[in-house]
């Protein structure tokens, strides 16, 4: 596939979304899958000067017999992502309104394999995400071997960082804090990011355990920064917690955009989330 950026004077059609505050902007490639370029993406996601977004999100042909479409992601910098649970909840949105698909179930590919879909209602969608994972193979970390319940990493002489790690479909580091309101997000989610640990970075989250029912999140991006919302970081949020026995399988993630519902019902099953998805505007990208 070739990089996609309009001819000079084309325009390119395209969808402004978000789900819970996490925003994108919505590409239809399903007529030739060229993706975009880097470069495109920086100019779309730039809020002074283009559209404005954390993400890029291309529809795309099926890749498997079951499928209604497939879907990528890219960063704001241009970077690919592996998975975005808000963005899957927003494609499968974008692809109920485009007449796609009538039924109340149906599934999605990704880069991460093939996801079942329900229907929900008044914009709510629920996406079954895939089983975590918590081996430092998976996740994509050097340096350990085994998995552990918590890692502790010295980042300079004045910065010690103790986390969970998991991946579920993009590598997540999870640390638990007692207030995410008093965070240096920015900082210690740099510091793991630019971490050795980390050779492809890593996403970092911050969670707040409010009730066995309910935590609050905040998510610092690879490639973006801090989010409003993150799908696949309060789905590792709560698969951290859990497996630590901090929380029960089935816990509302509050997050500075809004609220998604995570369940996962063993260490077993597939991460189920849930949450809202609207439609902002439609516009053209000119060149």
């Amino acid at each position: 596939m070739g990089d996609r950026s309009p001819a000079p004077g084309s325009a390119l059609r395209f969808s402004k979304m978000h789900g819970a505050g996490n925003d994108f902007v919505v590409l239809d490639l399903r007529g030739d899958g060229a993706e975009p370029s880097p470069a495109l993406c920086r100019a779309l996601s730039d809020r002074h000067t283009g559209v404005g977004c954390d993400q890029i999100l291309t529809v795309e042909a099926p890749a498997s017999a079951g499928a209604v479409a497939a879907y990528r992601i890219w960063n704001a910098d241009g970077s690919p992502s592996q998975q975005c649970g808000n963005g899957a909840r927003c494609v499968a949105a974008w692809l109920v309104r485009d007449g796609a698909t009538e039924g109340p179930m149906f599934e999605l590919d990704s880069a991460t394999g093939t996801h079942a879909v329900e229907v929900l209602g008044e914009g709510r969608y629920r996406i079954a995400m895939g089983v975590p994972r918590f081996s430092p193979q998976a996740i994509g970390m050097a340096g350990f071997d085994d998995e552990r319940d918590e890692y502790d990493l010295v980042l300079d002489e004045d910065l010690r960082l103790r986390f969970g790690a998991v991946s579920t479909g993009n590598p997540h580091a999870v640390i638990e804090v007692a207030d995410v309101d008093d965070i240096p997000v920015a900082r210690y989610g740099r510091a793991l990011q630019q971490s050795s640990a980390f050779p492809e970075s890593v996403n970092v989250g911050f969670a707040q355990v409010v009730a066995r029912d309910r935590i609050r999140l905040r998510v610092f991006e690879r490639g973006v920064g801090e989010t409003l919302a993150c799908g696949s970081g309060a789905c590792a949020a709560m698969a951290v917690l859990a497996r630590r026995r901090r929380i029960d399988r089935d816990v509302a993630v509050s997050l500075p955009g809004g609220e998604l519902r995570i369940a996962w019902p063993d260490d077993g099953a597939q991460i189920l989330m849930s949450g809202p998805t609207a439609f902002v505007f439609e516009g053209e990208w000119l060149q």
